[in-house]
Formats: C-alpha cells, structure tokens, sequence
C-alpha cells in the first residue's frame, strides 16, 4: 500500500478504500457533530454499511478517473482526509474538499495534505485548475485556501441547504501557473 508523510509527526496520507470501511464508519463517529458542522459526510455515513457505500463511490470515481479520495492518519489512526470530489481531467478542472475530526485540527494536516493531492493533480495529471467550495461560515477551510494560494472567485449566496438552514458556498481556485509560483515562492 502506498502512503505518503506529511511531515515528521507521524501524519501519512493514504488512499482510503471500501475495505476501510469499519475504521472510516469508526474515525466519522468520533467527529460527527464536528465534521457535519459544515459537510454532509456524516450524513452519508451513517453506519458501517453507507460508509462502505461512500467509500465504494469514491472507488468507482476513482476507476472512472473522475474523482479520488484519501485518508490522513496520525500515528495510525485515522483522523481525516482530503478528496478530489469531482475530476474532469477532458477539461482540466477538478474540486478538492476536506475534512478532519477534532483531535486533529490545528496542526497543518489539512494544509499539507491538500498539498500532496494538488501536486499530483497540476503536475502528474497535468490539470489546469483546481477549485476549493466551502461554505461562508467555515473559516478554517476559507484559510486553508488562503493559505494555498487560491484566490476567491465569488460566492453562491445560500445555495445549498445544511441541516435546515441556507448556507453559502464561497468559490476559490488556483490555476496551475499560480500553483507553480506560489510553490516556488514557499520554498516547497
């Protein structure tokens, strides 16, 4: 099995599989009111059986080479993970998105694993551009953006509807050749 380190703290990412499905069901019970403040996940997880059914999604995305999705773990345990929530490598475009329990936050894994999985996808598959939703009240995921680099393209005004209130979903991308730079110019 593959696994990549993100950093010296014992945080790897790996791809996160339908077999994982038991640990998955297990890591999103621990953070259920945490991670569900602001994504759906733990409503499409709501038991061992639905997580298999998630996880068995991303592995068809995956097969279809349009979308992918990962684990972080710390210490061998799982504790988030980032995604490609869509892939449209015809045009060039792909969505990232994230999300982590409560033990984790704060520690850079999101940021740095976001940075694993754009590299891959602006160099390896050589994508044009990546975007970032997230909603207006999540301002930790708003920074992880910033701190990618991306720029705010606008905001969908309560376009989608989250545990019965209407919430906004804020656009932010970054092209390749700003990838690129910012990359260069972080010392990475």
């Amino acid at each position: 099995m593959f696994a990549t380190s993100l950093g010296d703290d014992g945080a790897e990412l790996r791809p996160l599989e339908p077999w994982q499905a038991d640990e998955f069901f297990a890591h999103i019970e621990r953070g259920r009111d945490f991670i569900g403040r602001h994504v759906g996940l733990p409503d499409r997880a709501k038991d061992a059986a639905s997580a298999r059914e998630f996880l068995q999604s991303y592995a068809d995305k995956a097969a279809a080479d349009a979308g992918r999705i990962y684990g972080i773990w710390m210490d061998g345990t799982l504790v988030g993970g980032v995604l490609f929530r869509t892939m449209d490598p015809a045009g060039g475009t792909c969505e990232a998105g994230c999300w982590l329990e409560p033990s984790a936050v704060g520690r850079g894994l999101v940021t740095r694993a976001v940075t694993v999985i754009i590299d891959w996808a602006l160099g390896a598959r050589g994508l044009h551009r990546v975007e970032w939703r997230v909603s207006s009240a999540n301002e930790p995921s708003i920074n992880v953006a910033r701190r990618l680099g991306m720029t705010h393209e606008g905001t969908h005004r309560e376009d989608f509807l989250h545990q019965g209130v209407w919430q906004s979903t804020e656009v932010w991308s970054v092209l390749a050749s700003e990838w690129h730079k910012h990359r260069a110019s972080s010392g990475s």
